[in-house]
């Protein structure tokens, strides 16, 4: 996001506040997270530039307005970093900024909003509407807000969403002095299209989701370019932003202790057709010990048909894990695992933790770790960039 257009947006919203405040009763609620971060990396870096501890400190403002019965809606979520070497990594974006109309079964929103769609642990692959902020989060969880018109209707049989969309989000990769990059720094002007139109060709989706007795059921459809680039040869390495259309399925069966996962797309497009789909389950042991410990055993197994072009490298892979909730006063989780691919010597670790400090403090922890990773796969770039990352947050 552009200083030119962060401003743009905050003052519009500004202006549509003070708006409101004169003349209608209304509620606000206002929050603030801040924090400090260490990325501590085990190994020397492949580049020059590259260091093995990255400091960071980081923002995030979120303010809601709610008006006429809160039948109205104003938000605004905001997010900025400090990073000590990492250039690109410094950055700040307007995470959502929409205004939303309720009206019975009705729900319109027009401005930039996060939407998630997706059952399984270990890869979110039906989740196309927002561009992942590459530099904040290596296993796409970290979100870019989306310009778009959003309408929902509820009925009897199901939701229906429907979007258009104008804007395509550019993503920001690391820098020359950052980790987890490829050995190209790619920068905006690098960034080629499909269409001409570049960013701004239209594109639209639709999801119809609903649940019928133990299952939940979305499928949707995207039309337009690509969250992800495609690539004709990693060795050539000239990543391009596809015009697609893209089919998904997400379903989900609650059976006592277990939850059954699958999601599966279908991607049509002139450079690379392909399927992918992760399954698996979830089976839950509840108070285990008697004081509120749940441990959660997981299980998936992902394929993708573009093979050695994946970016994900989960072509042919199996991921186990456990998940830890300690139900206690700091509110303790643990999120262990591994993806194994079954072709080759490849393995993904993982842990994520998290905990409460006082009332209003968090700390959580984060570990990556590429293991034998092969020098056919796509994460062979980052194979020296194992890491921790440690962060302390304060809520306001």
């Amino acid at each position: 996001m552009t200083r030119t257009k962060f401003l743009f947006y905050t003052t519009l919203f500004l202006l549509l506040s003070y708006k409101i405040h004169g003349q209608e009763k209304y509620s606000g609620d206002f929050s603030l997270k801040s924090g400090a971060e260490d990325r501590f990396f085990f190994k020397d870096g492949q580049y020059d530039g590259q260091k093995r501890n990255y400091l960071s400190v980081s923002v995030q403002p979120e303010y809601s307005l709610r008006w006429n019965d809160e039948k109205f809606l104003l938000k605004v979520t905001l997010f900025g970093r400090y990073d000590q070497h990492d250039q690109r990594r410094t950055h700040a974006d307007i995470r959502e900024l929409y205004w939303q109309m309720v009206k019975n079964n009705h729900e319109l929103s027009i401005g930039l909003k996060k939407i998630f769609w997706g059952v399984t642990e270990s890869a979110h692959i039906v989740n196309i509407i927002n561009q992942t902020d590459i530099v904040e989060s290596v296993d796409g969880e970290e979100k870019l807000g989306q310009p778009m018109i959003h309408y929902s209707y509820q009925s009897t049989v199901g939701t229906l969403d429907l979007f258009y969309m104008q804007y395509f989000r550019k993503p920001t990769f690391p820098g020359s002095d950052g980790r987890l990059r490829t050995p190209f720094v790619i920068t905006d002007d690098l960034i080629r299209f499909e269409s001409d139109l570049e960013e701004y060709r239209p594109e639209a989706a639709i999801r119809w989701s609903h649940y019928i007795g133990k299952f939940d059921l979305g499928i949707s459809h995207f039309y337009g370019t690509s969250r992800q680039p495609l690539f004709n040869d990693l060795q050539d390495f000239q990543p391009v932003f596809a015009v697609i259309n893209q089919t998904g399925i997400d379903i989900q069966a609650t059976t006592g202790p277990v939850l059954w996962k699958a999601e599966a797309i279908h991607n049509r497009n002139d450079i690379l057709d392909f399927t992918a789909f992760a399954a698996g389950f979830e089976y839950t042991f509840g108070n285990v010990n008697g004081n509120g410990l749940d441990i959660g055993l997981l299980s998936e197994y992902l394929y993708d048909s573009r093979d050695d072009l994946s970016l994900s490298s989960l072509q042919n892979d199996l991921f186990a894990g456990a998940r830890f909730a300690f139900n206690n006063t700091r509110d303790t989780q643990l999120l262990a695992g591994v993806i194994i691919d079954l072709q080759r010597d490849t393995q993904l670790a993982s842990v994520e933790a998290n905990q409460r400090l006082g009332e209003s403090w968090k700390i959580e922890l984060e570990g990556r770790f590429f293991i034998n990773t092969s020098a056919k796969e796509f994460i062979y770039f980052l194979r020296d960039d194992s890491f921790v990352r440690i962060a302390v947050n304060k809520y306001w």
